[in-house]
């Protein structure tokens, strides 16, 4: 059986990280342009850093006896965004290739204390997360992410997982570009407050859509970089495209995504409430597999969800 074979027949979710950009950069203080902690792979202070962040998800995970999918830092490896980063196409390329390495030897670290651990590639949008100013064709998004994706097919990855996604199209392409190169594919949608995709399409639409321009090739979606209030009331009901949904990956912060744009200080919620409103969530998601957290999120509010999830007899500390 693969690693994500074990992932997908579970009967408790896996767990992966917080919101590792607002934790690298709002508490641990580095700088990087456009959100962009990849092109810090190179920086020996940032790589300690980060290891020291995942291994506290992956004790986690062995205190829980679950899994854990271990994201790559490449979320901004699009080659896209090199100008904007100041690099190379073939530079990003090769700091993608250094994510998955480092992600690699955490794994080894930890083989024999978490398993399975998969190693997720992490892709991006092409453009801003937050908006759809600017759409892909299918066609266009295939062409732009499929470096990346021969990168993560390269190296040997279990997965892949678009996240902070807008738009079908674009999850489209990336889709059809994972199945060219043989990787299973996860397809992350972010919400606005009203629980819609910037377009204002409804998230039940987009797994829709996406599911039938792709032939359902994902291996399930997921919801990240939205506080549960805002697409928790969108889940009701017993219909096919929730048993799509196998992922959750929430902000700590009801803040707008405009808000979280403009905010100078990390916004941090209440990981309590956040454990809590996981509950419901997770009431509502038969398919759940993976819960972790994203923007202002970090081994509090994971743990949190792990004490209610996993540990349903203790109470969090």
């Amino acid at each position: 059986m693969t690693n994500l074979q074990n992932l997908l027949s579970a009967e408790t979710p896996f767990l992966t990280d917080g919101g590792f950009e607002t934790w690298m950069f709002f508490v641990e203080g580095f700088e990087a342009p456009e959100f962009a902690a990849i092109v810090l792979m190179d920086d020996e202070g940032f790589r300690q850093k980060a290891r020291e962040y995942f291994e506290r998800f992956l004790k986690m995970a062995a205190v829980a006896n679950t899994g854990y999918v271990l994201d790559t830092n490449t979320w901004r490896g699009c080659t896209q965004w090199a100008g904007a980063l100041g690099v190379s196409e073939a530079g990003l390329l090769r700091l993608s290739r250094d994510a998955v390495e480092f992600a690699r030897r955490l794994r080894d670290e930890w083989r024999g204390r978490v398993s399975p651990v998969l190693i997720n590639g992490v892709v991006g949008p092409a453009g801003d997360g937050y908006a759809t100013e600017t759409l892909l064709t299918a066609t266009d998004a295939f062409a732009l992410h499929l470096p990346q994706i021969e990168v993560f097919a390269e190296t040997g990855v279990d997965m892949i997982s678009a996240l902070t996604m807008t738009n079908v199209p674009e999850v489209v392409g990336i889709a059809k570009a994972a199945e060219a190169k043989g990787l299973p594919v996860v397809i992350s949608f972010t919400v606005e407050t009203d629980g819609r995709l910037h377009s204002g399409q409804s998230l039940a639409e987009a797994i829709t859509e996406t599911d039938r321009e792709t032939n359902a090739s994902p291996a399930y979606y997921m919801v990240n970089c939205a506080h549960p209030d805002h697409f928790k009331h969108v889940l009701d009901g017993d219909s096919a495209w929730l048993n799509r949904i196998g992922g959750v990956r929430a902000n700590a912060s009801r803040m707008s995504h405009e808000e979280l744009d403009q905010a100078e200080e990390l916004d941090a919620g209440n990981p309590q409430e956040f454990s809590e409103l996981h509950v419901e969530l997770a009431a509502s998601l038969p398919a759940l597999k993976v819960v972790g957290g994203c923007c202002g999120t970090d081994h509090r509010h994971v743990e949190h969800v792990s004490r209610h999830l996993h540990h349903k007899d203790r109470k969090a500390a």
